[in-house]
């Protein structure tokens, strides 16, 4: 384990954790695999999907520098505590899901350890996402809802009685099916 690093996460996320330690070792263990160059210049050709929005993503963005913000860290909302991450230049791609752990009762301190130092294989799944690489991230022309008079991107907007209405004023029309 490079400790430097794991030093580098810790403070960007505030404290030491298991769920810290879950994203170390899946961005630690994409970047082998997958062969990713972590030259300053490479960050935007990776793309990591997190299903997960937990204490792991604070890992992987410090790690792979990932972020929403450079729409190369997306949330795809699963609730798993599973990565997908692509290399756009070479096309390869990994999936790393986090296996229920053997003993429910472990302390957290020892799961941290057992995390951070068990063999790859034996603490996740790793396998090929069941998904393609997502697109760039593209940029939307924003439009003022006609209620509150915010803007939003184009394609949040939604047509409410003839008026262009962003999502938090757009009232959802569900008959319970």
């Amino acid at each position: 384990m490079d400790k430097n690093l794991w030093d580098k996460c810790v403070s960007f996320h505030g404290h030491e954790c298991p769920g810290l330690a879950i994203g170390f070792r899946a961005a630690q263990i994409a970047i082998e695999r997958l062969g990713i160059d972590m030259s300053p210049s490479s960050d935007e050709k990776i793309v990591c999907v997190t299903e997960n929005d937990a204490c792991c993503v604070d890992a992987v963005q410090v790690i792979t520098g990932c972020t929403i913000g450079k729409g190369n860290l997306i949330y795809r909302p699963t609730g798993k505590m599973a990565f997908s991450f692509f290399c756009r230049d070479s096309g390869k791609k990994i999936r790393i899901v986090l296996k229920p752990k053997s003993d429910p009762d472990i302390e957290l301190e020892q799961w941290q350890k057992y995390l951070l130092e068990a063999p790859a294989e034996e603490a996740f799944f790793i396998k090929e996402p069941e998904f393609e690489l997502p697109e760039y991230a593209r940029l939307f022309s924003s439009v003022i809802c006609e209620i509150c008079g915010e803007s939003a991107p184009e394609h949040m907007i939604r047509l409410q009685d003839d008026k262009k209405v962003c999502i938090d004023c757009y009232v959802d029309y569900n008959r319970g099916w």
